[in-house]
């Protein structure tokens, strides 16, 4: 297909071998993990945001699953952000039930931090909350998968935005024990965002569960706290 290897030249044109060898480092201390198998070439976000500007429209929903099942990370992530600009210049429901459905079935090559956060809140996060309809982020927390779980909590950060928080504080609920600190993250970021929006929506939710929450969950809940608060929280007085 002569346009993935357009897009696969484009983006070898702009790899730093230097990139390429701190990115598996850079995932591997703190910022999230990638895929067993995963390689990367060195290419930047901000540079693979100009590639898929420049594709978007050009390639197919069949194409692009071959560009998202590639092993190279730069191009699953090319792959995701080509989805975003696709979804968001469509106005009909129908084409936009299209990339989500495409979305879904290809979940399993969207196995890392960097993928989820990149595509999850800007394609299911918005067609969820714009439909009315949370049933896929539903599934997605009630799956056995951590980033599928992921996907579903990075999803209501959509609604966290449009200032509704239930689906946020359900979801949080539901995988708040769950035994990766990459979860807990993950549901401490979303909380705190949603302080962020009404802390007293926050607040109202530490007092009746902070006590249960992974002590990783509640620090970055509490993190946009008054520091006093905070203290309160973090050794179990109110």
């Amino acid at each position: 297909m002569e346009i993935l290897d357009d897009i696969k030249q484009a983006l070898q044109v702009l790899a730093i071998p230097e990139k390429a060898e701190f990115f598996p480092r850079f995932f591997k201390t703190g910022k999230g993990e990638y895929g067993e198998g995963d390689v990367f070439i060195g290419v930047t976000v901000p540079d693979q945001r100009i590639v898929a500007k420049e594709f978007y429209n050009k390639i197919s929903l069949e194409e692009l699953s071959e560009l998202l099942s590639s092993k190279i990370h730069e191009h699953r992530l090319t792959s995701l952000l080509i989805l975003v600009y696709k979804f968001e210049k469509i106005k009909d429901k129908i084409q936009q039930k299209e990339i989500i459905d495409f979305y879904l079935k290809h979940t399993k090559h969207i196995n890392n931090w960097d993928l989820v956060d990149t595509s999850c809140y800007k394609i299911l996060g918005r067609y969820c909350f714009e439909n009315q309809d949370s049933k896929i982020l539903e599934k997605l927390s009630d799956s056995d998968d951590m980033w599928e779980k992921r996907m579903a909590i990075v999803g209501t950060m959509f609604h966290i935005k449009k200032r509704e928080f239930e689906p946020t504080k359900t979801f949080a609920l539901k995988n708040l024990k769950h035994p990766h600190d990459l979860m807990h993250k993950a549901n401490g970021w979303l909380l705190r965002e949603m302080g962020k929006m009404n802390e007293t929506e926050l607040l109202n939710f530490l007092d009746l569960h902070y006590k249960e929450m992974p002590r990783t969950c509640l620090r970055y809940a509490i993190e946009k706290l008054d520091e006093q608060l905070r203290q309160d929280y973090l050794k179990g007085r109110i």
